[in-house]
């Protein structure tokens, strides 16, 4: 079952402004549901305060399963299922490892992280997800409240905030 919420957003022209928006929602101890913009925007991650993206870590946890994979698999079958001496080399030559080894890891590593990437945001096959507006992805920046529960005087409060900050709309939308 879908779950609709209240949301109260405002619109900026401009990313200056937008970040100007997100310190004073910081400093007026508003908690901003979440930002949307068209492009990167410097320092806006600060400004929200967000944790650094722990994705790196999994990368590297990927890679190292695809490490091991390649090179236990590639011992598997050099040594035990299917052992040819050719060139002269050892049944268990490790330099001849090494490519295959990169491959998989680096294989491993970018398909691995583009499905938590995917999974975490939410972009799965088949999900969709609502859009607030179709102008935050060409030209627009907005700030989401969450305006569930939200009595009529924080409402008044969010919107003599956004009137404050410079936004050029704010709009009411359940999603």
């Amino acid at each position: 079952m879908k779950q609709e919420k209240e949301v109260l957003y405002g619109l900026y022209d401009d990313e200056e402004i937008l970040l100007g928006a997100v310190k004073a929602a910081k400093a007026e101890h508003l908690e901003i549901m979440d930002v949307f913009t068209p492009f990167p925007v410097h320092g806006l991650d600060e400004a929200l305060e967000l944790e650094e993206s722990r994705l790196h870590i999994a990368g590297f946890i990927y890679g190292a399963i695809g490490t091991l994979t390649a090179f236990l698999f590639m011992t598997w079958v050099f040594t035990r299922d299917w052992p040819i001496i050719f060139g002269g080399k050892p049944y268990w030559s490790v330099p001849a490892f090494i490519p295959i080894t990169f491959e998989l890891t680096v294989l491993f590593s970018a398909i691995g992280m583009t499905v938590s990437f995917f999974t975490v945001c939410g972009m799965a096959p088949g999900r969709t997800n609502p859009t607030l507006d179709d102008r935050i992805t060409d030209d627009k920046f907005c700030i989401a409240f969450d305006a569930a529960g939200a009595g009529e005087d924080m409402l008044n409060r969010l919107r003599s905030f956004f009137s404050q900050t410079g936004a050029s709309e704010v709009h009411l939308k359940t999603i």
